[in-house]
């Protein structure tokens, strides 16, 4: 994930609104320039009651210490092989809420390709686990093209929303619509699987995960939380926290948090406290000098580690469990606690 793309997600408190807003790492997704929402200016929009607990949580979560209760993944084995990849750009709405979504899965032609192909053929001879993605604050789904194709590249169809009124350039910037992303996953998810196309054919039912950054990583809390999508069997959480300081419910299912130490815009024990909070199969990787982005440096480890925890949750491959430990080793620059 570039730094130049990942953007900053929840703030404190705007003045006399208690609202949320977002800044960035000093570039925009066309790389150059500060990013901020487009939004009218003055005061931020009020934050709904529902809302309210979000805001708070980005310090400190509320969530309880829960005991583990394993989870056990679907059988199978991951892909030897790496994959080219493709990627593709659909249209749903909710609603009156669009949803336009990038998809990058894995595609027939030459594996190591540097760019995703538009509409390649999907690759044929196996089913693979989807990834429901979602962004942060003011940032788009290919702010984190990086990361999203090496998971299609290992394997992984990954469907990335753009959210009506948290997406970089909105015309209604609106950061307490976080409460409704994850119903908006929640149908994204049905449409990908409903669907009558041949990205459809590969897609395999079974296996379904959802990962998030910042505002994101609280959407996909969400997702095993107040708004449990049992079809979800993994979720990798990128600097989130809690949402609406609901505890988690539902069948059990595998969590990954991938998180930086001195992260200022979400903070590290907040999240820490939610990991601590996840009653089932858990792992928690923590970036020593990390801030709420991945910098190149970190990129490695955040990675793999995350790509050998999705071979093991949605392919129920045991030998890339055991692989998690070395991948969060790479480079020296975080910490595993692995209670996988």
């Amino acid at each position: 994930m570039r730094r130049r793309n990942l953007l900053l997600g929840v703030l404190g408190a705007a003045t006399g609104a208690g609202g949320m807003s977002a800044c960035s790492t000093g570039g925009s997704p066309a790389g150059s320039g500060t990013v901020a929402p487009t939004a009218t200016p003055g005061s931020p929009p009020p934050v709904p009651s529902s809302a309210a607990p979000i805001l708070a949580s980005t310090t400190a979560s509320s969530l309880a210490p829960r005991e583990v209760t394993p989870y056990t993944p679907p059988s199978g084995s991951a892909p030897a092989q790496a994959y080219a990849v493709g990627r593709r750009d659909m249209t749903f709405t909710r609603g009156d809420r669009p949803l336009p979504t990038r998809v990058w899965y894995p595609a027939t032609g030459l594996p190591g390709v540097p760019d995703p192909v538009v509409d390649a053929e999907p690759a044929a001879g196996r089913l693979f686990p989807l990834v429901l993605f979602s962004h942060g604050l003011t940032a788009t789904p290919e702010s984190y093209a990086d990361i999203l194709s090496r998971w299609a590249q290992a394997g992984f169809v990954v469907a990335a929303p753009a959210y009506p009124h948290t997406s970089y350039g909105v015309r209604d910037f609106q950061p307490s619509d976080i409460v409704n992303q994850p119903e908006d996953a929640s149908y994204v998810l049905d449409q990908l699987l409903g669907m009558g196309d041949p990205l459809r054919a590969i897609i395999d039912p079974a296996r379904l995960g959802a990962a998030g950054h910042s505002g994101g990583g609280i959407t996909t809390v969400g997702l095993f939380s107040a708004v449990r999508d049992a079809r979800l069997k993994a979720g990798v959480v990128f600097a989130g926290t809690d949402f609406r300081g609901l505890p988690f419910a539902g069948p059990p299912a595998a969590m990954l948090y991938v998180h930086g130490r001195r992260d200022k815009t979400v903070a590290w024990q907040a999240g820490h406290t939610v990991f601590e909070a996840t009653p089932w199969s858990r792992a928690m990787l923590s970036i020593t000098e990390g801030g709420h982005v991945t910098e190149p440096g970190d990129l490695a480890p955040t990675a793999g580690t995350t790509t050998e925890f999705l071979r093991w949750a949605l392919y129920g491959d045991t030998t890339a469990r055991d692989r998690i430990p070395a991948a969060a080793a790479l480079q020296g620059v975080a910490t595993l606690e692995n209670q996988l």
